[in-house]
């Protein structure tokens, strides 16, 4: 990868290599040889022919690191240099250290543990190559084929996540149209509930207007019952009086 980093560059002694001071290489568990000056603005310089076959298989797995600095590129190979017990050791410590610098996440996915494991595991590799490139070749097959299958489990989560998503959209949807169907069919109950107090309201009002003119109708009718009772008696009464004197005088003759 090319990567920028700060200015660290000065005159000093003679030399194209001596009057500028080499970068810091970028922090990393995996173990690379000094940089080296490839080209600058003044010209072309050619990179070092590395002639192992070990460095060879080396930088086909590892590839070499690059950067640019005021118009100066630099490489760095990995290195070639045999592992000691204590190298080893010293990984593990650094590895343990950096986990905890950087606080690592011990469970669960952890952007931080997966880079640190990332280089160690290089790191292994380069070990075990400078022994046996034939075994640095597995391991390697065995890193390629880690790194496939978490990019597939990763493809897989969000694709997961994008499903997710999409029917949690899809339930919101369904949940707004859902409240305004609920939110609709309590606003008809209300209509319909104030239409039924209306009409019992009416219903009442009927009724208590029918039953006062039922009443005073009753009241009429007895009204005139007694009324023409009444009268009927007082011609019952007259008739009786007109019919009373005739009798007698009859008699007479």
């Amino acid at each position: 990868d090319v990567i920028n980093l700060q200015d660290n560059s000065a005159a000093g002694q003679g030399g194209v290599r001596g009057s500028i001071e080499m970068l810091p290489p970028i922090v990393s568990l995996v173990r690379y040889d000094i940089p080296v000056l490839v080209a600058s603005s003044k010209g072309k310089l050619k990179a070092p022919t590395v002639a192992s076959q070990t460095a060879d298989v080396l930088n086909s797995i590892l590839p070499p690191r690059e950067w640019t600095e005021d118009g100066q590129l630099w490489v760095q190979f990995v290195s070639s240099t045999p592992a000691t017990r204590l190298d080893v050791i010293n990984l593990q410590e650094e590895l343990d250290s950096k986990l905890q610098t950087r606080q690592a996440r011990e469970t669960g996915i952890c952007p931080v543990r997966e880079e640190l494991f990332r280089q160690t595991f290089d790191e292994v590799i380069r070990q075990v190559t400078i022994n046996c490139a034939e075994r640095g070749l597995l391991l390697l097959r065995v890193r390629d084929e880690i790194r496939m299958r978490i990019a597939a489990y990763q493809t897989l989560y969000e694709s997961c996540i994008a499903f997710g998503m999409r029917k949690a959209l899809l339930s919101e949807q369904r949940k707004m149209e859902m409240e305004e169907n609920v939110n609709r069919l309590v606003t008809e109950n209300s209509d319909l509930e104030r239409q039924v107090q209306e009409l019992k309201e009416l219903c009442e009002a009927t009724e208590r207007k029918e039953l006062e003119r039922r009443t005073l109708d009753e009241k009429k009718h007895a009204d005139e019952v007694q009324s023409l009772t009444k009268s009927n008696a007082e011609f019952k009464k007259k008739l009786e009086d007109l019919l009373a004197p005739s009798q007698p005088a009859t008699h007479k003759k």
